[in-house]
């Protein structure tokens, strides 16, 4: 297992529905517990990984999705099993959507 830790400043869009997880950890998913935390308008992206050498990768993936949503003062965790990063990033947009009430 593998722990990546990001953290993002200078984002605009907050969320202030309760916490939601999307997705389930099984081969080649993963799952994304999003919430409103105290960041100092930062989003913070703590990811659990079994797929281990990838952060060049998930870097790339963080930074899209940080500059589709640009999210202040939300925590998102996610534990992983494998998934690709297409489905990485339908994940966490997923768990936005749903905090905003589009899904």
């Amino acid at each position: 297992m593998e722990t990546l830790n990001y953290r993002f400043e200078q984002g605009t869009r907050r969320l202030t529905a309760p916490p939601e997880v999307v997705g389930v950890v099984g081969s080649g998913n993963l799952e994304v517990l999003i919430e409103p935390a105290a960041l100092d308008g930062a989003c913070t992206i703590e990811i659990n990984t079994a797929a281990v050498g990838f952060g060049p990768i998930w870097a790339a993936v963080m930074h899209d999705f940080h500059q589709r949503w640009l999210l202040a003062d939300t925590r998102i965790s996610i534990n992983d099993m494998g998934a690709t990063p297409a489905v990485v990033s339908l994940r966490l947009d997923q768990a936005v959507q749903t905090m905003l009430g589009d899904a």
